[in-house]
């Protein structure tokens, strides 16, 4: 087994500036040594040069009148007896580097006229012109080594400094005019920016203010939207920060993160602090999958006593924004760090109206497009969903070329959004007359039930993702405001959800129904189960026997707890079991008691492949009077 020793990142650098400087000293010698080389190299003699012999011999011969001798180059220049003036003089290649003692004697015994160049001159300048290029490469490396290695100790000082974004006056662009259908979170947060501009209207009957605001909602309610607003109307420093910014892999970089961040809002006190998901940084301490995370509570635990602990942080507000509230730790909640926790709900109809009216000053919409009928038309929406709705249509009305957008862009910007984009209706088939009667199978059961959610659409028209065609409903507004449901509600949505796997088994046969089915089904097995266990809508009685957040994250325990016994179980299923059978029994009576109707409509979809509500229960009151429905759809 090897053991492998890690450096950390200066040890690194410094590995890499000796490496750097070893290489460039290496160099250095190499290239002293093969400088003479190179230079014999390329002093390639010409033929018509004479030879170190033939100048010998022509020196004792006595034909030599003069000769100039380099012996840096290692050339002498020979001049002939006899030779003409303007003829240049013949080249002789010596050996570089000597001295030639006794070529010089012979010469002078043969009076041949000797002139030797003065080398040492130029020989000492190319030796202090290369050796100072050398050094001055030598030295640039090294410098470019100690700046990088500077910078990185730069960077590595400012590792724990805080990455908020600040602003003397956020320029944000959004006010409270801005922000619509969140009204009671609105005015709770305009009373915080009142305390920042006013403190003197609070503080003269001894309140105090807040020390920290906690936004819970859903996403896309607008909490982000709301910090914005307050930004914008404050006019007080602002800092902006995530809770992800303050964690890292290194031990202590988060505290000093959280640290910097409340010296510099002490500095600018009053001010606002806002930190968006604060889940990442607040969960709950303690062991979970893998045990603690020290880095992350570590932080934690120094937000915690910025925010209320020995030291004092008046003057400075803690905005923060989360859809996990379960999962925070419970000393970040308490009164004192976070003095009010304000509900951002998913709005109501008044509130869905306001949104889709903000965001309508924008676009180009027909006059003929009633927003009231939008927004019945969206419960469950949020504030997000409803902008990007209209976003959605005006870019439909793009592409269809038409100068504003129409309430058909809208609607089938409704359908994109929940349901998908629509694709080539189908071919005439046995599969799209199967599709027919599935969804007629729906929409007929839920428009004779008499707690049912009333039909606004039928249409066997496919959508992405495998949709074949779908029935939509539009819910009650009180049971979605309230949150309350009956067991009847409960029930007949169950029998609804079955009744496109009835209509197939008592057409085709229960051996011929398919797996279209296959996501009621689901959504049929949670809603039963959901009866037994939570709401103690059963034969069991009323009792929660299941808890409703069984998700695993640090903090909580890694399996969650069995709270029932094995034969408890077992009448748990049972019980599941017979809601289901019940339902579905329940929905083949209905149709198969409307066996004509249903065929008459089939046929009808099947023309026109969509049908709105109003004209699905005109054809269904021709065959049968309609039940008054119990849940009447709210306009307030």
């Amino acid at each position: 087994m090897h053991a492998t020793r890690k450096l950390n990142p200066a040890q690194s650098r410094t590995a890499k500036g000796a490496t750097a400087t070893g290489l460039l000293t290496v160099g250095w010698f190499l290239l002293q040594s093969l400088l003479p080389v190179s230079v014999a190299i390329a002093q390639e003699r010409n033929p018509e040069e004479l030879t170190y012999g033939q100048f010998l011999e022509k020196i004792e011969q006595g034909q030599v009148e003069q000769v100039d001798l380099d012996q840096t180059r290692g050339i002498a220049s020979v001049r002939l007896a006899g030779q003409p003036e303007d003829e240049p003089p013949q080249k002789v290649t010596l050996f570089a580097g000597e001295r030639n003692p006794e070529l010089i004697r012979l010469l002078r015994d043969n009076d041949v006229d000797v002139e030797i160049a003065d080398a040492g001159g130029n020989g000492a300048l190319a030796w202090l012109a290369t050796n100072s290029l050398l050094a001055l490469i030598l030295v640039f490396g090294l410098l470019m080594i100690l700046r990088r290695s500077a910078s990185g100790a730069g960077n590595a000082m400012n590792f724990g400094r805080s990455r908020a974004r600040f602003q003397m006056e956020a320029k944000t662009g959004v006010v409270f005019d801005d922000v619509a259908g969140i009204e009671e979170a609105k005015e709770e947060l305009q009373e915080v920016v009142s305390f920042l501009k006013n403190p003197e209207k609070f503080t003269a009957i001894g309140a105090r203010i807040p020390k920290g605001v906690l936004l819970i909602g859903q996403p896309g309610t607008g909490k982000t939207l709301l910090a914005k607003a307050i930004a914008g109307e404050a006019a007080v420093p602002f800092f902006s920060i995530s809770g992800s910014e303050f964690v890292e892999m290194f031990v202590g970089v988060g505290a000093s993160r959280v640290r910097d961040l409340f010296r510099k809002a002490k500095e600018n006190a009053p001010c606002i602090v806002f930190i968006d998901e604060i889940d990442a940084v607040g969960r709950q301490r303690g062991t979970g999958i893998g045990g603690g995370n020290d880095e992350r509570e570590q932080t934690l635990n120094q937000l915690l006593t910025e925010m209320d602990g020995f030291e004092g942080n008046s003057g400075i507000i803690v905005i923060a924004a989360t859809n996990r509230v379960d999962v925070l730790d419970m000393a970040l909640l308490r009164p004192g760090r976070f003095d009010r926790q304000i509900v951002v709900d998913l709005p109501t109809y008044r509130g869905r109206l306001a949104i889709l009216e903000v965001h309508a000053r924008n676009k180009k919409i027909d006059p003929e497009v009633s927003l009231e009928a939008v927004a019945r038309r969206t419960p469950g929406f949020s504030g997000a969903e409803l902008a990007n709705l209209l976003n959605e249509a005006a870019i439909l009305t793009a592409r269809r070329r038409k100068e504003t957008v129409t309430m058909v862009d809208i609607e089938d910007a409704i359908d994109r959004v929940t349901i998908g984009l629509s694709l080539t209706p189908l071919l005439d088939s046995s599969r799209k007359r199967m599709t027919a009667y599935h969804e007629i199978g729906h929409a007929l059961v839920g428009t004779l039930l008499q707690h049912a959610d009333s039909v606004n659409k039928v249409t066997i028209i496919p959508r992405s993702g495998g949709v074949e065609g779908f029935t939509q409903f539009l819910p009650s507004e009180d049971v979605i405001d309230s949150g309350l449901y009956t067991r009847n509600w409960l029930i007949d949505r169950i029998t609804v959800a079955l009744g496109g796997l009835a209509a197939e088994a008592e057409v085709y046969g229960e051996d011929e129904t398919t797996t279209g089915a296959g996501s009621d089904i689901k959504q049929v097995t949670s809603l039963a189960r959901q009866m037994v266990t939570l709401f103690g809508m059963s034969d069991l009685g009323p009792l929660a026997l299941e808890s409703s957040d069984n998700q695993v994250f640090l903090g909580r325990n890694l399996m969650p707890r069995s709270e029932y016994s094995e034969a408890l179980a077992t009448q748990i299923d049972g019980q599941v079991r017979e809601i289901a059978k019940q339902s579905f029994d329940r929905a083949r009576e209905v149709l198969r008691n409307n066996r004509p109707l249903m065929d008459r409509l089939v046929d009808m979809l099947l023309e026109q492949e969509t049908m709105d509500g109003d004209q699905f229960r005109q054809l269904v009151a021709e065959y049968t009077p309609l039940p008054e429905k119990t849940l009447v759809q709210s306009n307030t």
